[in-house]
């Protein structure tokens, strides 16, 4: 979601008409034009006037901007508004250790290849995307390759500097780039 379409979409939820966030923000009697330029991306509005927006709307200016881009705050409202751009994919569900772990459930259980159960019960999350869970898969199938050292860490960055190009489906067909050294 763009910037532009973050501003409207927080200024409708507030419930103020353009003129009112152009006149709140300081940008005066031609603010409404101003703001429409801002919603429609014609322009993008400098950090400033974006911490000012925040302000006046009353939410983090972060959801317009991050001060330290690759953040892990700036990777969360990445989240936070990639639900609002697709409601129905994002889900979320809390994993708890199987009580039974050797048994049969009825429950599905968290999987873990070593003893790394965390500290706390960790909040699962999918993605209800065909893309992004075959994304997903791949990727632990290159994480797992990795720390069993069937591919070195120049491989896996090699993949992952040139997804999708590197795909192969998990080994299912030959990727458009190959990314795996030569034995």
């Amino acid at each position: 979601m763009t910037v532009g379409e973050k501003i409207r979409k927080i200024r409708l939820f507030r419930e103020m008409s353009q003129k009112e966030l152009g006149l709140a923000v300081g940008l005066g009697e031609q603010g409404a034009k101003r703001i429409v330029q801002y919603e429609i991306n014609y322009r993008v509005p400098k950090a400033d006037l974006l911490s000012k927006m925040a302000e006046v709307l009353h939410v983090s200016f972060q959801n317009f901007y991050s001060p330290a881009p690759g953040s892990l705050e700036t990777f969360i409202f990445r989240l936070l508004w990639l639900e609002e751009e697709f409601p129905d994919i994002l889900r979320l569900f809390q994993l708890r250790r199987n009580a039974n772990q050797y048994g049969p459930s009825d429950h599905i259980a968290y999987y873990t290849d070593g003893d790394d159960w965390p500290t706390r019960e960790p909040v699962g999350i999918y993605f209800d995307s065909l893309l992004v869970d075959d994304f997903l898969q791949e990727w632990l199938l290159r994480k797992k390759e990795l720390y069993a050292e069937q591919i070195t860490y120049e491989e896996y960055f090699e993949w992952k500097l040139n997804w999708p190009n590197t795909c192969d489906d998990c080994g299912k067909h030959e990727p458009a780039i190959p990314w795996r050294k030569q034995k």
